[in-house]
């Protein structure tokens, strides 16, 4: 019996004009449950009290976990071009909420 390999499907991934421009976002709030992961990206102006979620994205858990390591995967290459990024602190910009602002409590 002879085995057939499958060759890799290929998707083809459309890119409209509107969605190509992208949102600015200077935060990110991310909560989750047992079965998914919320990501709300979020535009913070200096002296403006009140922000608006500009795109929420709702993940799995596995592909939560592919974007981390894409995510780290992109960071390493853009620092060996780069260089390195600093590292920011919670609560070291005044004009930043700490990492755990607003949102809620991630539970299942």
């Amino acid at each position: 019996m002879e085995e057939t390999k499958q060759k890799p499907q290929q998707i083809n991934i459309e890119l409209s004009e509107e969605i190509a421009q992208g949102v600015y976002s200077n935060l990110a709030v991310i909560t989750h449950s047992s079965s998914e992961f919320v990501v709300d990206f979020v535009r913070i102006m200096p002296g403006i009290p009140k922000a608006n979620v500009k795109s929420r994205i709702i993940l799995t858990p596995e592909h939560a976990k592919r974007l981390l390591m894409a995510l780290q995967d992109n960071i390493a290459k853009f620092e060996a071009v780069h260089g390195p990024i600093k590292n920011v602190n919670p609560g070291s910009d005044p004009g930043m909420p700490p990492f755990n602002f607003g949102g809620p409590t991630a539970q299942a």
